[in-house]
């Protein structure tokens, strides 16, 4: 009697990891050894922050992986309800939420406290990629209507919180899919023309409205003054100012090579406010230098690069509107936290991906990268699949 050999263990499990993009996975593998090395450096002396940014890589990658076998298909039949759940959450928070230094912005359901501000950052371009499919070849104004109706509502929750930060990356996300479905630039060049003009405007006047007892009416104070400190850190170098100026002394103080790994002065003398979290990066310059920083932006720019390819690849609408509103959310992370590093944006605390510390940034991240690979796999099989 013949004993058939079983396959090894590898080959068995070889079609959970097949067809996922390759190009993308190497690039998440650069920039993942850039921020354990990051951490290890910024956050030795800082408790078990190295072990705790390893562990979440761990738990990150494994969201990652899951979400990575769902078949893109599905992925329309959750976008409804996952969008229903994050606005009731966000509706719930508002009323029953806890509060901490001044914003609502948790929920105790019993067993956890979570921050349902985060699942939006994934529902809200999750659902309006639905609706878009949805109106599909029939796409009028109105729809156009509609969708900003559904953006606006988690938008002006999460506002209200507040927590602008996090409003303005549910904003973007948003926005994207709504500019990839197709939004007239009719519509969207007055709209960026206001909004320089109102820069504008408001770099010229900051010597007045920036003064104590203005009200800008539409801003709570604390708003005003990361607008204002922005404008003029200097005012204030010892106290709202702080966070911006040592950041550009650490970014400047590494030059082109930098001081060396664990030989940041600004950083281990910790005149670096948050620097393992927010000011990762002027932590990260100071000790790699120019060439270090540009190690990290090329990751950056070939993962963007490498989800807008699957975007382009995707075989149906919902699945090319999401892929890129993911992949530009990437570049929001970045393109924000970098400008507030630098004193080009407010500081409005959010995350570098892969860098900074935080737990739930990571698994949303896993979350995030997952679907972009569920979407790859779609496209790759696409392309591989037989005419009839």
């Amino acid at each position: 009697m013949s004993v058939i050999a079983r396959p090894p263990l590898w080959r068995r499990l070889r079609p959970l990891w097949q067809d996922l993009d390759g190009p993308l996975l190497l690039t998440l593998l650069w920039l993942m050894a850039w921020g354990l090395l990051a951490m290890y450096s910024v956050g030795f002396d800082h408790g078990t922050r190295f072990v705790d940014h390893a562990r979440n890589f761990a738990l990150g990658a494994m969201v990652m992986f899951v979400v990575a076998q769902v078949p893109a298909a599905k992925l329309a039949k959750i976008a409804l309800p996952l969008y229903a759940i994050g606005v009731a959450l966000l509706v719930a928070t508002a009323l029953f939420g806890l509060t901490k230094k001044g914003a609502t912005r948790w929920l105790n359901l019993g067993v956890a406290v979570i921050q349902p501000s985060e699942l939006l950052k994934i529902a809200a371009p999750l659902m309006l990629a639905w609706w878009f499919q949805l109106r599909e070849g029939q796409l009028k104004l109105l729809d156009f209507i509609v969708a900003f109706a559904l953006l606006a509502v988690p938008f002006a929750l999460v506002l209200k919180q507040p927590d602008l930060g996090t409003a303005m990356l549910i904003l973007f996300a948003g926005l994207y899919v709504i500019y990839f479905a197709g939004l007239s630039w009719k519509l969207i060049v007055p709209v960026v023309a206001a909004g320089a003009v109102g820069i504008g405007a408001l770099v010229w006047a900051e010597p007045t409205i920036c003064q104590e007892g203005v009200d800008w009416k539409v801003l709570r104070e604390y708003q005003k003054t990361r607008v204002c400190t922005l404008l003029d850190p200097h005012k204030d170098p010892l106290g709202k100012g702080f966070h911006i100026l040592q950041g550009e002394i650490a970014i400047g103080s590494g030059g082109v090579m930098g001081k060396g790994f664990m030989q940041g002065t600004q950083t281990h003398l910790e005149f670096i406010p948050e620097r393992t979290t927010d000011f990762v990066f002027a932590a990260f310059a100071e000790e790699f230098g120019l060439l270090g920083a540009l190690a990290l932006l090329v990751g950056f720019s070939a993962l963007i690069l490498r989800g807008l390819a699957i975007a382009g690849a995707a075989p149906t609408l919902f699945e090319r509107l999401l892929a890129g509103a993911i992949t530009l959310s990437f570049f929001s992370y970045v393109f924000v936290n970098l400008g507030m590093v630098i004193g080009l944006l407010p500081v409005v605390g959010v995350p570098l991906p892969f860098v900074s510390y935080g737990g739930t940034a990571m698994v949303m991240l896993g979350l995030s990268l997952g679907l972009l690979l569920a979407i790859g796999r779609s496209g790759r099989r696409g392309r591989h699949r037989p005419k009839a």
